[in-house]
């Protein structure tokens, strides 16, 4: 009956089946401990058919309706006042709720289903009210028969289901535990030992293993009552490695690779006057889900939250928390005390020669870094730059190759050569790092993994900083995660989702001192700006109207506002975050004309555009060779109301109707049934050579382009050339600005609103 993937569920709901209905006693319980308040908000999970759902809306409630099984949804009847989402609590969190927090949350016999519990009653408190009440309506063991059991908690489960809260009350409901929940207490962790061991329990090990999305593996101890890791005492000539591998098969049924465990750390301390030593072990690689292998030893596997862990409500066993404290030092305060001895990292081995040619390129990049101004010699940019193997987070790429400051190894590619992912040449990186100004003990979030950049990040911020990098590519998490463990930055979590959304789950609040975001983004989504403390950086390439740069913002009263601005090119932001550019080809494909942001009511008329004469402008503006002008075409999209795009002409195809500049995109203006665009030519040869601004317009409006162009050609020149926009970001919360500005460019997330 214990049904877990959504499938088994819809089969069961397919075939007609049902629950136990909604009983007098529940709804007279339900009406004494959480009647509807004004404009109440109830979420009910886990709902099934949806009867919880409708009687709580026939009470007043506006209700959210959520269940992973799709037929369920789509059976359960329709009522004004409540919204059914097909949503797995358990998989995918908090953060696809309609609403951001509840006056009621009901879970109707489905509690014992859940797996990882801790975390998700975690996240669920979080989205309560402050008066707010959590109800939990389950099956008790001693009511149900014996082959019935996985519907059911027992007394153990009860009790720990009612610990962090102030108020926790059980009421009887026809042989059903009524629970009510209110006042989220989530304490401070503490840690206990165990019973008195035997003699030859002296040594063993202490298993960390995480995820795809970065969280631990705990299990709850049935006879001593604390959350422990995977572990246990060595076998007769074990070692502490094949220890951990064996204990964590034996125990939860995962399986791993000896390669893939790494030794950390070893403890001494005593309990119960007997020495004890503990190897702090992690595995970086396994297969399998956890399962009950022992059950009179274990009673359940749960995965948590590496930052829930501060604040468990059980005791953690005590060579487990000091385990954990070597993979994240700080987390977890008022440890009891314990002799730590580090293990350096264990590497893969390289030959001498290549790794004196590595060390003498690494202090030559950083060399040239510091002689082209990315770096500033004596900053903690340059130690980390010189410190930090960049080759061993690039197999099979030449050394030369990966310690050359300008350029970008690609380390993913689709079958039709599209990159999908790459490390950031070490100019740009210097740059970014400069822009997010880390501190010691400074906490920050990447957005877009390869793990040489965490690496770089968590030499910033020191052994009592954080850094947590995330990719939506389990490809990409996997090398990253392999790499640092293989380079010594075992401490920097990976965490595999989705980069828009996942930092709402991993940090609260007001948390984080500096975001930073190495993949190329459309917009600037809520979860980045809430996660920011007062003060917080966020650096990242923002792609504007075809361009992108990488951007430095300041968090200030809610807003961000930028102070650095540096010409770029990223690998997209993948997921739902992904907003490819509307394109328009004309002529056969010899010409795509761009539009990152909106798109012309009509561009079937451009064809015939390109059959008229040609209209020219020349500025008399001018900008010597080598010289950059990307602040031009900002300006130019900033100042044209409507129908800024980008214009390139296929070589393969090109017939010479157009004649951009050679090897460049151009910045055009599209108005129905014409177009123009920038261009510049060389005039002149004395040194880099000299090079004048001008325009070409086609089709019936093209005077008037072409002029409007020119003009604000002219008029950059006189008063911006030499200046930086002040660039201001307003979160939109489902509202814009303005409706037409063209300084204000609305995104779906924010507004981006330019002051020259």
């Amino acid at each position: 009956m214990a049904f877990i993937t959504p499938d088994e569920w819809d089969a069961h709901y397919a075939n007609g089946k049902t629950f136990r209905y909604l009983g007098e006693a529940e709804r007279r319980l339900l009406a004494e401990h959480a009647p509807a308040p004004d404009q109440g908000l109830a979420l009910d999970v886990g709902c099934g058919l949806g009867e919880l759902a409708s009687h709580l809306a026939d009470t007043g409630y506006t209700v959210d309706a959520v269940d992973f099984a799709p037929v369920a949804v789509n059976r359960a009847p329709t009522a004004p006042a409540v919204t059914y989402l097909v949503h797995d609590i358990e998989r995918d969190g908090t953060d696809g709720l309609p609403h951001p927090a509840y006056d009621l949350i009901t879970i109707r016999l489905a509690w014992a289903f859940i797996r990882d519990r801790t975390r998700v009653m975690n996240r669920l408190r979080e989205r309560l009210r402050p008066d707010g009440t959590l109800v939990v309506i389950t099956p008790v063991t001693t009511n149900v028969p014996d082959d019935r059991r996985d519907i059911a908690l027992d007394e153990d489960e009860l009790g720990r289901l009612c610990e962090g809260w102030r108020s926790a009350e059980r009421h009887d409901a026809d042989g059903l535990a009524f629970m009510v929940l209110r006042g989220p207490a989530p304490g401070r962790v503490t840690c206990a030992g165990k019973n008195k061991p035997s003699a030859h329990a002296l040594t063993g090990a202490g298993v960390v293993v995480t995820d795809p999305t970065g969280r631990i593996l705990l299990g709850w101890s049935r006879r001593r009552g604390v959350w422990e890791l995977p572990g246990g005492k060595n076998d007769a000539d074990e070692d502490f490695l094949a220890t951990a591998v064996r204990e964590l098969r034996e125990e939860t049924g995962l399986t791993a690779a000896p390669e893939s465990a790494r030794l950390l750390a070893l403890f001494m301390d005593s309990t119960h006057g007997i020495p004890r030593m503990t190897a702090a072990v992690r595995i970086t690689a396994h297969a399998g889900e956890p399962a009950v292998t022992e059950p009179h030893l274990t009673s359940r596997w749960e995965w948590h939250e590496v930052t829930d862990l501060p604040h468990l409500d059980q005791p953690l066993f005590t060579p487990s928390a000091h385990v954990i404290d070597t993979v994240w030092p700080g987390l977890l305060t008022g440890l009891p005390p314990v002799h730590r001895y580090p293990i350096t990292p264990t590497t893969v081995p390289e030959a001498d020669r290549q790794t004196r040619e590595a060390d003498g390129l690494r202090q030559a990049m950083a060399d040239r870094l510091i002689e082209d101004g990315y770096v500033d010699a004596g900053s903690t940019i340059e130690a980390a730059v010189r410190h930090v193997p960049r080759h061993r987070f690039l197999p099979g790429v030449a050394l030369a190759d990966a310690y050359d400051a300008k350029k970008a190894p690609v380390t993913k590619q689709t079958p039709d050569g599209k990159t999908t992912s790459s490390v950031s040449a070490p100019w740009l990186q210097a740059v970014m790092l400069r822009d997010a100004a880390l501190l010691p003990g400074d906490s920050v979030i990447e957005i877009g993994s390869g793990g040489y950049n965490a690496a770089l990040l968590k030499e910033m911020v020191g052994p009592h900083g954080m850094v947590i990098t995330i990719d939506i590519d389990p490809y990409v998490t996997d090398r990253a995660r392999r790499f640092l463990d293989d380079t010594g930055y075992h401490q920097v979590r990976v965490h595999l989702g989705d980069g828009e959304q996942a930092p709402a789950t991993l940090a609260g609040p007001g948390s984080v001192d500096a975001v930073v975001v190495t993949v190329e983004a459309r917009d600037i989504p809520p979860a980045w700006i809430n996660c920011l403390t007062e003060g917080g950086r966020l650096v990242v390439p923002l792609r504007i109207h075809g361009y992108t740069w990488s951007i430095a913002f300041t968090k200030r009263d809610g807003l961000l506002v930028a102070d650095r601005f540096e010409v770029c090119g990223f690998v997209s932001l993948q997921g739902p975050g992904h907003r490819p550019d509307h394109t328009v080809q004309l002529r056969g494909g010899e010409i795509t004309v761009r539009f990152a942001d909106g798109t012309p009511t009509d561009t079937s008329r451009l064809e015939a555009a390109l059959d008229m004469p040609r209209t020219e402008r020349w500025t008399g503006v001018t900008i010597p060779g080598q010289a950059p002008f990307d602040k031009l075409m900002l300006w130019l999209a900033t100042h044209l109301d409507t129908g800024f795009a980008r214009l390139a002409v296929d070589k393969a195809l090109d017939t010479g109707v157009l004649q951009p500049s050679k090897g460049s995109d151009a910045a055009t203006l599209v108005r129905d049934d014409s177009l123009a665009h920038v261009l510049y030519r060389k005039i002149s040869d004395d040194g880099d050579g000299l090079w004048e601004f001008g325009v070409h317009a086609y089709g019936p409006q093209a005077d008037d382009l072409a002029d409007t162009m020119a003009d604000l050609v002219m008029a950059w020149n006189r008063t911006a050339r030499e200046s930086t926009p002040t660039l201001t970001i307003h979160p939109t919360h489902g509202h814009h600005l303005v409706e037409s500005n063209p300084r204000v460019i609305r995104k779906p997330h924010a507004d981006l609103a330019f002051d020259w």
